[in-house]
């Protein structure tokens, strides 16, 4: 949904920032309903929660730009690295390593994509640099909420859980409303998911999960949008993903 609207509206930072719009409002309502207690944060949950906040503003909002730069496929071959970048971030910012084994089997992860990209046909360095910024982005996302989620037995706070212009001749106002609507609300059910795993499993467990997920992503992709991709691509993904 998120490229098929891009190619419609040419504004990621726009259509990223209506998701995080509707994600906003489907909480308002779960609030003001008491479907959901609301949040009640201390001064070192508020701390928190802005951090965590910031980080995935940017990872998404990076995610977005490098989606409209280029390819799908492309965009989640690099984003396969995640689970490099979040075992670098928790050992090397929050001193957090592991064993040395789990490292080693990063190594086919990081040489996959590198061989993926090397004559990639809908290769962009706008595309690249930003994709690589949302992992750097996500990565300190899942490390800071992993910190809070196991510092947060009343610590933090409680009831914690985890251009129209141009673009509507090419679609009615209705269709592009409603897809960005849908897009919002997967992106918000997508990161509450996540969450539910993220409090049970480390940071580096849940981005090999989100790389498994590519898989599927990729593949959609060419089939959906009929992107060209080259064997080398094809093998260098099979090997990061598999990695």
């Amino acid at each position: 949904l998120n490229k098929k609207y891009l190619n419609v509206i040419s504004a990621p930072l726009t259509v990223g920032s209506l998701q995080f719009l509707v994600g906003s409002l489907y909480c308002i309502i779960l609030w003001t309903t008491k479907l959901r207690a609301p949040p009640i944060l201390t001064s070192s949950g508020k701390t928190a929660v802005n951090k965590v906040g910031f980080y995935h503003m940017a990872g998404q909002e990076l995610s977005m730009m490098s989606l409209n730069a280029g390819a799908v496929s492309f965009t989640h071959i690099v984003k396969a690295l995640e689970p490099f970048f979040s075992a670098m971030v928790s050992g090397v910012i929050f001193g957090k390593w592991m064993n040395p084994v789990v490292y080693a089997t990063l190594i086919p992860v990081v040489g996959g994509v590198a061989y993926a990209c090397l004559k990639e046909r809908a290769f962009s360095w706008l595309a690249f640099y930003t994709a690589m910024g949302s992992n750097l982005a996500f990565a300190l996302r899942a490390v800071v909420s992993k910190s809070a989620l196991d510092a947060s037995g009343g610590e933090l706070g409680e009831n914690l859980t985890s251009l129209w212009k141009d673009a509507l001749p090419n679609s009615s106002t209705y269709e592009l409303v409603k897809g960005l609507v849908i897009s919002g609300l997967f992106h918000y059910l997508n990161n509450e998911v996540m969450y539910l795993a993220l409090s049970n499993v480390h940071p580096v467990t849940l981005a090999v999960g989100n790389t498994m997920k590519r898989v599927f992503i990729v593949v959609a992709s060419v089939v959906v949008f009929r992107t060209p991709i080259t064997v080398q691509a094809a093998i260098g993904s099979a090997v990061g993903l598999g990695g």
